[in-house]
């Protein structure tokens, strides 16, 4: 049973190799090195996809993947290395899927390189991996995120130069259906294949791992999240709107859904480490593709879901630890979408604007941003937008800046190089 288990794996990894293939901005700098290869993001981002690809390049190598449930009960993994062995011919390298689905994982990964086998492992857990990479694997691994479509990475998919007006509409479409690459490059119904991924999320990410008993208040959770993303949110509203449950469980709910990469929150930026923490935070989702399949709308709300686009670039630098993310708020409530800090030192404010064209919505944004330039002694001041681009002096009631308005899309492509 188990070799037939291996056997049909082996076939889907055959077929895999056969499928067009975007090249991905996720790189090992050694890929051939002895180190433990650890490939982390969301479910159906691509993260075996890229590591076949990276293989193929070394030569032969074996395959399992873990997220099958017929392995789930085999205890031993001596036995799923003698199939892979037979199957495979006592591979060299071995790429492990969905890692955190078997037990004590960290050890036998740590057993198999001792036994000199150079391992890949990819998993869809942000805070089960981190944790044991950090106590068990410390020094012994090299670790790539692996995400959904960058823009740069959708622009790609065209397989041709495109115009600037053709840019624009894919923007559009990006920021509409998401970067899931199964959907796009298979031409699949988005909502439906969207709908069916967050119930895999669901089930096998986080109600199997943490027992979770009340299902339908966790989805009500996330069908909030989703509906107010880029929005300020607290437990105590979300505890208002969802009656019956408690802050402490919708806590729990909301960071599974956070390691499992379906949300992020982003914190409101203070000097004071204590006011940081009280703070209400921003919600934001890992896909735009969540929101157009599972969020309550009538109609797109352009600038939020650029928003959270431009969102998801800055929290991949922010992984990538880069810089750190936040937003800035007064007590006048006016707002800067993101401030980026570099050791310590606020280095750029940035909002996203869909439209500028009006009068009072482009005075509205260059005012919060320069009384957070002056706040925070910040002069490196952006306006994201759709298609207004300039560099403009201007002054508020004394505060001076020079504001760069700059196209969304340009942003995007420049920012991922």
């Amino acid at each position: 049973m188990l070799r037939d288990v291996l056997v049909l794996q082996k076939r889907e990894l055959s077929a895999r190799l056969e499928e067009s293939f975007v090249e991905r901005t996720a790189k090992f700098h050694n890929v051939s090195s002895n180190l433990i290869k650890v490939v982390i993001g969301p479910r159906r981002a691509g993260k075996s996809f890229f590591v076949i690809h990276e293989l193929q390049k070394l030569g032969s190598f074996g395959y399992v993947n873990f997220d099958d449930e017929q392995l789930a009960k085999v205890g031993d993994f001596n036995e799923i290395l003698a199939a892979v062995d037979d199957l495979y011919g006592s591979p060299r390298f071995l790429l492990l899927d969905e890692i955190q689905n078997f037990p004590k994982w960290e050890l036998l990964a740590n057993r198999l390189q001792r036994q000199g086998r150079n391992l890949f492992l990819t998993g869809s857990n942000s805070n089960l991996l981190s944790a044991e990479l950090a106590t068990h694997l410390t020094g012994r691994h090299a670790l790539a995120h692996v995400f959904p479509f960058s823009f740069k990475e959708f622009l790609a998919l065209e397989k041709k130069e495109l115009t600037t007006p053709e840019i624009k509409q894919k923007l559009l479409d990006f920021a509409t259906y998401g970067g899931f690459p199964e959907p796009l490059v298979k031409k699949l119904d988005y909502a439906d294949y969207i709908s069916q991924l967050f119930d895999a999320v669901v089930y096998k990410d986080i109600v199997s791992r943490y027992n979770v008993r009340h299902i339908k208040t966790m989805q009500e959770t996330a069908r909030l999240l989703f509906s107010n993303f880029a929005k300020e949110f607290s437990y105590n509203q979300l505890k208002k709107t969802i009656q019956g449950t408690s802050v402490i469980t919708l806590q729990k709910f909301v960071s599974y859904l956070e390691e499992a990469f379906v949300f992020f929150e982003v914190q409101r930026f203070s000097f004071k480490l204590k006011e940081q923490v009280s703070f209400n935070k921003k919600i934001y989702c890992f896909d735009n593709g969540f929101i157009f399949a599972k969020a309550f709308k009538t109609s797109p709300d352009w600038g939020r879901l650029f928003e959270n686009i431009v969102a998801i670039e800055l929290k991949k630098g922010e992984i990538g630890q880069k810089h750190k993310l936040f937003f800035w708020k007064n007590h006048q409530n006016e707002e800067v979408d993101f401030v980026i800090q570099k050791d310590k030192t606020v280095h750029q404010l940035i909002q996203v604007c869909f439209d500028v064209s009006g009068q009072e919505t482009k005075k509205r944004e260059v005012r919060a941003l320069l009384k957070a330039s002056q706040e925070l002694k910040c002069k490196n001041l952006l306006v994201l937008t759709h298609d207004f681009e300039a560099t403009e002096k201007t002054e508020w009631f004394g505060i001076k800046g020079t504001i760069q308005f700059k196209p969304t899309w340009k942003w995007l492509i420049e920012n991922e190089t």
